[in-house]
């Protein structure tokens, strides 16, 4: 088996980069929230535009995506974590 080749990342850069993601996606629920509390559905529907409830919702599904994996990986690394103690 050929090992796996470890990519060199800037850690400072990576936590910069998660915490303005992390601004940025509070910012998104916040605004998602004034639209659920304020809107039904039906309405959402009825009178949104279709072309950005479409992208919006491509957005959340991809963001749903990407966080599901991210915590896959963080619960086998606590499974790991855990069997070597």
């Amino acid at each position: 088996m050929v090992p796996a080749v470890k990519r060199q990342i800037d850690v400072n850069r990576l936590r910069a980069d998660i915490a303005a993601a992390s601004v940025e996606l509070l910012a998104a629920h916040c605004a998602s929230d004034r639209v659920r509390l304020q809107y039904s559905p039906q309405d959402i529907v009825a009178f949104g535009d279709p072309q950005a409830l479409k992208r919006a919702i491509a957005s959340a599904e991809s963001l749903h995506n990407f966080f599901s994996q991210v915590a896959v990986q963080i619960k086998e690394q606590k499974n790991t974590t855990e069997e070597d103690r």
